[in-house]
């Protein structure tokens, strides 16, 4: 496998890769290496995966889907994606809650990092998670389940605790979406209105490509059922299907105009058969309370001139409070402020820093798979669990095998 992510910004340094099939081979592995990463699809867009021995692809963990249909849970190998897990789902009629905009990434890379989808009533990712399989670094084959000491910070663990092999998700019952995408929205009335527009629907999420700082260019909104989205007066529902980005071709975007469909083919905002991009961008994301989230658009509106030249869309999603320690949500709920940057890579990590240091004041905390400064001193404010992960890291890992500098500098930040 090429030794870079998926957008090309990165480069790993590991002497080898290896992609073990089975938990024994994981544990193999394991023995043999001083120091380990584990590395999913590879679409974090930093070093957190990174490493100068062994870089363990999951690509090849991908035990069938077992379904218990009296817990409403689905067991998974930890390198099956999305976009794969769903269709054996829906199958059997059954469904996950919600899902990320690309159904292409792994499912424990997913929820190592705290990885989203959008809407009021739906949790992140990895609040989805019932339980664990890992490796951990001594080889250990280890199972946590919600309610475990060790479960709410072993879930978003950024690869501090071992390997994970599979993973359990709460299911439901298949159900069916209807999407829209309407178009141009001004931004006052977006924040004037922002509960009742992100509430509007399931899932929703706001797209702002600030060639004018002043007009949302696109709310997509995804009802369950026959619910029909509750929008502002005067906004029009896009004529034809319709992409992001503009002057972009919308194939590789799920079903719009409102035709009902499988969650599945709904709730990601592309299709598993299409590669959305060539990963011809960087991406960041910093995620602030609900409670915060108008305040902070104001000032990232005031610093539009500066960014416009580098950005290629902004996406607004909104997810619930959640109980894990180092998740996005953790007891808040919160607003994703989500950039999709040219790739410029100098210029957009003046631009992160910019924006971080910006959205301070109201506890934004940044996505641990996107760019960001990782300042260790916004990242201990802002994070008030970080030093009991610190602790569990250590106990876990005591040999520090899962370390590497992106790691050392989170697990620094707690002071412990």
């Amino acid at each position: 496998m090429a030794l870079a992510n998926w957008a090309g910004n990165v480069r790993f340094g590991a002497e080898r890769v290896e992609t073990p099939a089975s938990v024994d081979e994981v544990r193999e592995m394991l023995a043999s290496a001083t120091r380990v990463r584990a590395l999913g699809s590879a679409h974090s867009f930093n070093l957190i995966a990174d490493t100068d021995d062994t870089l363990l692809s999951t690509a090849r963990l991908i035990t069938a889907p077992r379904i218990d249909t009296e817990a409403r849970t689905v067991t998974v190998g930890g390198g099956m994606r999305y976009g794969e897990l769903a269709p054996a789902l829906e199958a059997e009629g059954w469904a996950l809650a919600n899902l990320a905009s690309l159904p292409h990434i792994s499912i424990a890379g997913a929820i190592a990092t705290g990885t989203h989808g959008s809407g009021d009533a739906v949790g992140t990712l990895s609040s989805a998670v019932v339980g664990l399989q890992l490796v951990t670094p001594a080889g250990e084959v280890r199972e946590l389940r919600r309610g475990d000491a060790d479960f709410d910070g072993a879930v978003v663990s950024l690869g501090a605790l071992g390997v994970v092999t599979e993973v359990t998700l709460d299911i439901e019952p298949t159900f069916a979406i209807r999407q829209r995408v309407y178009e141009k929205l001004p931004l006052e009335v977006a924040l004037a209105e922002f509960d009742a527009i992100m509430g509007a629907a399931y899932s929703v999420s706001l797209f702002h490509r600030w060639d004018d700082p002043d007009m949302v260019d696109q709310v997509w909104t995804k009802a369950r059922g026959d619910e029909a989205p509750r929008l502002p007066v005067g906004i029009a529902e896009a004529s034809e299907q319709v992409h992001m980005l503009a002057g972009v071709t919308p194939e590789a975007t799920t079903p719009q105009r409102g035709e009902a469909g499988a969650w599945l083919d709904r709730l990601a905002h592309f299709k598993l058969s299409h590669t959305p991009s060539n990963g011809d961008e960087l991406q960041s994301e910093m995620l602030v309370p609900r409670a915060y989230a108008v305040d902070a658009l104001r000032v990232v509106r005031g610093l539009a001139e500066q960014f416009a030249p580098l950005v290629q869309v902004m996406e607004i999603r909104s997810m619930r409070a959640d109980g894990l320690w180092l998740s996005p949500a953790y007891e808040q709920d919160t607003v994703g402020l989500h950039f999709t940057w040219l790739p410029r890579q100098s210029e957009v990590e003046v631009a992160v820093a910019i924006l971080e240091q910006a959205l301070e004041p109201f506890g934004a905390r940044p996505h641990w798979g996107k760019l960001t400064r990782l300042d260790p001193r916004v990242l201990a404010a802002v994070w008030p669990r970080l030093g009991d992960f610190a602790e569990l890291a250590g106990r876990w890992d005591p040999a520090g095998k899962m370390r590497n500098p992106f790691l050392d500098r989170v697990l620094t930040a707690s002071g412990r």
